[in-house]
């Protein structure tokens, strides 16, 4: 009778974790030991081994890729998010997280990735129209009273701004709560950034001096809500200054392009958004401390130039005893001077005696009487110089014009005589006076001279010109060449046979 209790005996064999992990990383590798796949660079990271872990995906699938160390600078490609590569590798497990990934150890271009190429001809397009342009940005306020706050209200980002203004200096801060990821990102992060510049001055609720725009890391699907149309759009027509602080320092969004100022993280943008209070305690009572030194030795240098013109002053009392006795004195001087003046004048106009105007009259018109006639003999001996003059002038000048004259008529006549003389000399040189003693000149039918026989052919016409009349030829023989006698060269006197060079 057989025992119920007794353990069940299979043929399937038993494995540990381990063995099975090992066994089918072996399986794997062997089943594919060198593969090439295409796909899209998502979440890569760098921890501080110096190997990279990324993924590889398409629209379907998610494969984990590594790049060791050593592999990377030979890869030739900057492993960044979004690019769409070809990497070649084996593939292989990894037992302690039970995932398949590939080891790679080449890697090449396939293309932009999509979100990328997206999001550089939406760059573009909105640089063109000019939102990104540097004479739209604003100064951001020393220190604003209060600060508007586009964000998560759950995240951490929120907690970090809001301790980083305490620490900084406490200000009055505003938060619009907004999803920072997923459809609906977008349309809130536009509604908050609108809505705060909606704000009045002086309102229920007080309208902030400077915005910020926050959100944690994450990978370029996570920020995408940061790179829609309609957030850039908002930011750009804010007419309060904006931060953008969206993910980390690597992290690049559209509205870093359009925003005021760009922080690399949310602490960051706290840190623009406000001074530090202790530092400008610290520079006012700096400030204070100069202020009072300068006071003070200012005070002690003029107390020492006024002790110094002091010494140089004198007693104000013994100036002012010799002022008053120079002052007696002067004015007995005066009293006494101004007697004596009023007797002088008195004597002056006793001695004087009054003169009869009619005397006085009579006197100046028998100066007048004397003057005038001294004018009237210089007028005439002006007059008669004046006379002589002009007669011996008009003396002067008639001997001139006769001695012109004469000089124009000699003139005259020494010039007909030259042209007579110029013209008998032209007529002795004109070829007609040779041909009136008997010689005749020839011309071809051109008209121009032949001057030797030698220019001429059988048949020509010519030109016979003598000083009676003119006739026409025809050649009927050609002349014949002679040839030149050549002359012997002189004798020398002495008997040589070199010629005299002159």
């Amino acid at each position: 009778m057989e025992n119920s209790d007794a353990p069940t005996v299979s043929n399937i064999p038993e494995f540990s974790v381990s063995e099975l992990s090992f066994a089918l990383k072996r399986e794997i590798e062997t089943a594919f030991p060198r593969v090439r796949v295409r796909g899209e660079i998502s979440q890569p990271s760098f921890p501080r081994s110096g190997h990279c872990y990324f993924r590889l995906k398409d629209e379907n699938a998610v494969i984990d890729g590594v790049a060791w160390k050593g592999t990377i600078p030979r890869l030739g490609i900057k492993i960044e998010e979004g690019l769409e590569v070809i990497a070649t590798g084996k593939l292989t497990t990894y037992a302690g997280s039970s995932r398949y990934q590939i080891i790679v150890d080449r890697l090449e271009l396939a293309g932009e990735g999509a979100l990328l190429k997206l999001l550089e001809e939406r760059r573009k397009k909105l640089a063109a129209e000019g939102l990104f342009d540097n004479d739209r940005k604003r100064e951001l306020p020393f220190l604003p009273d209060v600060i508007g706050v586009v964000t998560s209200p759950s995240g951490a980002v929120i907690r970090d701004i809001l301790h980083r203004l305490a620490d900084r200096f406490p200000r009055h801060v505003l938060i619009w709560p907004v999803a920072v990821q997923g459809e609906k990102a977008a349309a809130e992060v536009a509604a908050a950034i609108t809505g705060f510049n909606k704000f009045s001055v002086g309102g229920a609720v007080p309208r902030p001096d400077v915005l910020i725009v926050a959100r944690g890391g994450g990978s370029l699907e996570d920020l995408w809500a940061f790179n829609e149309e309609i957030v850039v759009r908002a930011v750009a027509a804010s007419t309060i200054p904006l931060i953008s602080a969206v993910g980390h320092e690597t992290d690049t969004t559209l509205i870093d392009f359009a925003s005021d100022r760009r922080a690399p993280t949310p602490t960051a943008a706290a840190e623009m958004a406000v001074p530090v209070r202790a530092d400008l305690l610290a520079e006012t009572l700096d400030y204070g401390k100069r202020l009072v030194g300068g006071v003070n030795r200012l005070l002690r240098e003029s107390a020492v130039e006024l002790a110094g013109l002091a010494r140089g002053l004198g007693d104000p009392r013994r100036l002012i005893e010799e002022r008053q006795q120079r002052l007696d004195v002067s004015g007995e001087r005066l009293a006494l001077a101004t007697r004596q003046l009023v007797e002088r004048r008195g004597h002056a106009l006793a001695a004087a005696r009054l003169v009869s105007p009619v005397a006085v009259i009579n006197a100046k018109q028998q100066l007048l009487i004397a003057e005038a006639r001294v004018l009237e003999g210089a007028m005439r001996r002006y007059v008669g110089d004046t006379r002589q003059k002009i007669d011996r002038t008009a003396d002067r000048l008639g001997q001139f014009g006769e001695r012109l004259k004469r000089a124009g008529s000699d003139l005259l006549e020494r010039g007909l005589q030259r042209v007579d003389q110029a013209a008998k000399l032209l007529e002795s040189y004109s070829f007609h006076s040779v041909l009136n003693r008997g010689f005749a000149l020839v011309r071809d039918q051109d008209g121009a001279p032949v001057l030797a026989a030698a220019g001429t052919r059988t048949g020509d016409v010519l030109g016979i010109e003598f000083a009676d009349g003119r006739i026409g030829a025809r050649v009927t023989e050609a002349p014949t060449a002679k040839p030149r006698p050549v002359a012997a060269p002189p004798r020398r006197r002495d008997g040589g046979n070199q010629g005299s060079l002159l």
